[in-house]
């Protein structure tokens, strides 16, 4: 199984995210150059943006992988245990950063900090999708 010959352009147009270094991907937030909460707020919130373009996209290609496999071995289990792993996923990130919110006791910050901590789990699923890809 080869990949999609626009695997590499693809990736290169829609995951400018994951050029980042590891250290800027630690806190969303310490990307933004904004000083007040709007304006980090702001900031997050496109970022989220691309991050959810750049799930999709990597989805995209994951589920290409899996059917190319699903058709080559006749199994058909691949598509249905992506397409469960990702309900599984996103179940988890809304939990997940559900929780971290709530750490914030309704504070001022805690819509900045769900938001930065959907993108940082985001980015680690297109990773994940992306490694999936053969």
């Amino acid at each position: 199984m080869t990949r999609p010959p626009f695997l590499a352009a693809g990736l290169a147009l829609s995951l400018p995210t994951l050029a980042l270094s590891s250290a800027a991907l630690a806190d969303p937030t310490m990307e933004c150059d904004g000083g007040s909460q709007i304006e980090i707020g702001a900031c997050v919130t496109a970022t989220l943006a691309a991050v959810d373009r750049s799930l999709e996209t990597a989805l995209g290609f994951a589920r290409i992988s899996a059917e190319e496999l699903d058709n080559a071995t006749g199994f058909g289990t691949a598509v249905p245990a992506l397409d469960a792993a990702q309900e599984a996923w996103s179940a988890y990130r809304d939990a997940h950063c559900h929780a971290v919110g709530e750490g914030f006791g309704g504070g001022s910050g805690t819509g900045i900090a769900i938001t930065a901590c959907r993108v940082t789990l985001g980015r680690a699923r297109v990773e994940e999708l992306l490694n999936s890809v053969h």
